[in-house]
């Protein structure tokens, strides 16, 4: 006879996308103000996505200023021209207050991480920069773990992102359930055995967070 499966003893939260709205938004905003292909923005960090210029900010391996010459420079090589830091500049999303409660009821039974790919703002007050504990009228504050790619060395979906987020909860994998808005970084979380959330409209993603956590969430 197998064995249970692992009570579910952790969530983790993607922050863009997840507890903030998604970046890709204000990518197909700029696109479409500045007459750039649909998706053009979002092809630009999917090509080499390892060692692009997107990744090496998110590791914070080039500053911004580096940042911001190599992008132009990928987005003149595909066939198009833009202002890396204006780009950077529609980063500032809104908090989903559902997904916050979601997480604040999450708190009081389980153990909570934000795991963000972000980067080093010239702004401390941007929020894809590193986590303030103070700006997002304490929503970080809910979180018992925050791993940020611009500390960690490593960005999603790199599995030792992962990896750092349950060695600091003190959890297994399989113990964890993570939601992120994209299916390339909920890959590795479920081949290591977490229960993975694809978050396309928030409130679906709480209802099914309901159903894996078995307390309500709303």
């Amino acid at each position: 006879m197998p064995d249970p499966a692992p009570q579910i003893t952790a969530a983790l939260f993607d922050f863009g996308g997840v507890i903030l709205s998604s970046p890709f938004d204000a990518f197909a905003d700029y696109e479409r103000e500045h007459g750039l292909p649909d998706g053009f923005i979002r092809g630009l960090n999917a090509t080499n996505p390892d060692d692009n210029a997107w990744a090496k900010m998110e590791r914070n391996d080039v500053t911004i200023p580096e940042f911001c010459a190599l992008f132009e420079a990928e987005a003149r090589a595909a066939g198009g021209e833009l202002d890396a830091a204006a780009v950077l500049a529609r980063l500032r999303g809104q908090i989903r207050p559902a997904m916050v409660e979601a997480v604040r009821r999450c708190k009081a039974h389980l153990k909570t991480a934000c795991l963000t790919n972000n980067f080093v703002a010239p702004d401390a007050s941007h929020p894809e920069g590193r986590m303030d504990p103070e700006s997002f009228d304490g929503v970080m504050d809910l979180f018992d773990v925050v791993v940020e790619s611009s500390k960690a060395g490593c960005r999603k979906p790199d599995p030792r992102f992962y990896e750092i987020a349950c060695e600091e909860l003190g959890i297994e994998p399989a113990e964890a359930v993570f939601l992120d808005d994209l299916g390339i970084n909920l890959k590795p979380a479920k081949a290591m055995g977490m229960t993975t959330i694809k978050v396309v409209d928030p409130d679906e993603a709480v209802a099914e967070l309901e159903r894996v956590v078995g307390f309500p969430l709303r």
